[in-house]
């Protein structure tokens, strides 16, 4: 069965979960630049709040058989231990299909 993975990550954190999903053998996925907040809601720093905060939002799709060393390595790779490190979400899918020239 097809998996969907939505993973928001910080975003100096990028560059380490896409190496760390290219080490178990994971490569396709799609990125974007988004904002948003979590539990924290925003930041402040200083005399200035932070209402929304920049993050990487990675949707990748696996197989089921992908699902647990993705994930995990995600989780690892995007972890400072800190509050606001992101959010990991699955799904099933039930079809994907590839846009492709005949």
């Amino acid at each position: 069965m097809t998996k969907m993975i939505q993973a928001i990550i910080r975003p100096e954190k990028e560059d380490e979960v896409v190496a760390a999903l290219e080490k178990e053998g994971i490569y396709p996925f799609t990125r974007q630049a988004v904002l948003g907040r979590g539990r924290q809601r925003g930041i402040e720093v200083g005399n200035v709040r932070y209402e929304e905060l920049s993050k990487v939002w990675l949707m990748l799709v696996v197989e089921e058989k992908e699902l647990d060393c993705a994930v995990e390595a995600i989780k690892i790779a995007a972890c400072t231990g800190n509050p606001g490190d992101g959010k990991i979400f699955v799904a099933t899918l039930a079809e994907s299909r590839t846009i492709h020239h005949d």
